[in-house]
């Protein structure tokens, strides 16, 4: 029954074993070094497995020996004397020879056999079902003439799927790519019809990445840390599409641009209210916060600038863009000095790079914090990261001021707001956090959640995102 019962245990997809990969610890390996399961409850399958398996083998040893113990005939002790030597040192061969082994032992070895043959039949049946379970078995069905793949991945917030569509639908969503809404350095954003029943306005965005054998290992990698994402401050991925040269992620369409349209627009485009500023920041340090703190595997997103924080009707925020994102540590990964150059050339944007990343090529969670700094400074001063005009990077502008206390926070704020249109104890708040998020020391910046809280205690700007529902999903 205990052999039973730990069997159901390791089938049962509600209710994993709760066993630890060492992987989860933490580790100041290189990036290359670390073997890193696909998702932890495959971890804990195959570990159940195993153990099942050896308590098996166990079981079926012990029964074995059980029923060869009482199948060995009970002897008299001989006894042997100096004629039994004699006897034995003679030519003569003796005059008797041991006696045919009895029934006993033929049944002993009808019982080994059938233990083995079963054994190994359950050994073989238990082995399918775990490649199938690790592996993903994926069952297709048609849908409107779409073929749809589907695969469950199981993560913190629950269990949710992401649909895998034909390259036919992409090419007909986006009506053969004639809307370009974005465009990055490996991929462009493109504008796509949902006629899905429940697709909100019937639209969604479709980033494609350009096809290169080393873009294909971009777009793999962001997605597998899309797939583990759940989170209404990140933008949430309805599906994906691969051919042999190009891959597509489907998002939901975030309708009302970014936040760096809103705060650099131009002389056209009106300021973005304080509250909203005020609103974004914190949105940006929830989001940050998941990805550091939350989720199974802890995400460094690696590139947090505005033109990264899509903004909805309400001027709500959702982080996007994992394509430069670092999964799998909890502390700092330093690359190889072979891909430094290949890393640094992939990852930051300027102006909001940490200057300890580039220094050392070190990754981790302080070089967002760095970035959110300087997010921090472009929402109070309306400033933008890198001044074209001046050749100069924000921090280096105002930086060096917060640092040596050499101005007042009145002077640092957005004129565009007027002297009324923000608060003055929130603006000292927001750029004392900022000072201490662009500290040279990693170790000496604030985590997420040490943000946040700041925020929450001091900026009574945001209380009014509790009145303030999530956006409702998307769904195909």
């Amino acid at each position: 029954m205990k052999l039973a019962h730990l069997f159901h245990l390791c089938l049962d997809r509600d209710h994993p074993c709760q066993i630890v990969p060492p992987s989860m610890a933490e580790s100041n390996l290189e990036e290359e070094d670390q073997i890193l399961p696909q998702s932890p409850h495959a971890y804990n399958f195959v570990c159940c497995y195993s153990y099942f398996f050896t308590s098996l083998l166990l079981f079926s040893s012990l029964s074995t020996f059980s029923e060869a113990s009482r199948s060995i005939p009970t002897t008299t002790t001989a006894t042997l004397s100096l004629s039994s030597f004699s006897s034995l040192s003679s030519t003569n061969p003796p005059s008797t020879f041991p006696s045919k082994p009895s029934s006993h032992a033929d049944t002993s070895k009808t019982l080994v056999t059938s233990l083995t043959i079963s054994a190994a039949a359950v050994f073989l049946i238990v082995s399918v079902m775990v490649v199938m379970r690790c592996f993903g078995f994926r069952s297709k069905r048609k849908d409107n003439g779409i073929v749809v793949e589907k695969e469950d991945h199981v993560e913190e917030s629950g269990e949710f799927s992401v649909k895998k569509l034909s390259w036919d639908w992409i090419e007909r969503s986006t009506d053969g790519f004639s809307k370009v809404i974005g465009t990055g350095g490996f991929s462009n954003v493109y504008l796509a019809r949902n006629p899905g029943p429940n697709s909100g306005d019937g639209f969604c965005s479709i980033k494609i990445h350009n096809g290169s054998e080393r873009l294909s290992r971009v777009f793999k990698q962001e997605l597998d840390i899309l797939l583990r994402l759940e989170h209404h401050r990140i933008v949430k991925l309805l599906g994906y599409s691969e051919n042999q040269e190009e891959g597509a992620l489907v998002f939901e369409y975030v309708a009302n641009g970014n936040l760096q349209e809103k705060l650099h627009g131009g002389d056209a485009t009106p300021a973005l209210p304080w509250k909203n500023r005020m609103a974004i920041a914190f949105q940006v340090a929830q989001a940050l916060e998941y990805l550091h703190e939350k989720c199974a595997l802890q995400i460094v997103h690696m590139d947090i600038k505005a033109s990264n924080i899509l903004l909805d009707e309400n001027l709500n925020c959702k982080l996007c863009d994992f394509g430069s994102a670092k999964m799998g540590f909890s502390s700092t990964v330093q690359p190889p000095s072979s891909m430094r150059n290949q890393v640094l050339t992939m990852m930051g944007s300027p102006g909001y790079t940490d200057p300890h990343y580039l220094r050392t090529g070190i990754a981790s969670k302080k070089n967002d914090v760095y970035s959110f700094g300087v997010l921090i400074l472009e929402l109070v001063t309306g400033m933008e990261a890198f001044c074209s005009e001046k050749g100069q990077f924000l921090t280096t502008l105002v930086g060096s001021r917060l640092r040596d206390g050499g101005c007042e926070a009145a002077e640092l704020v957005d004129p565009r707001l007027g002297a009324a249109g923000f608060d003055l104890e929130e603006a000292k708040t927001m750029l004392g956090i900022s000072a201490t998020c662009l500290r040279q020391s990693p170790t000496l910046r604030p985590s997420a959640t040490q943000i946040l809280e700041t925020i929450r205690e001091k900026v009574s700007s945001v209380s009014f995102l509790q009145s303030l529902s999530h956006d409702k999903e998307i769904v195909y």
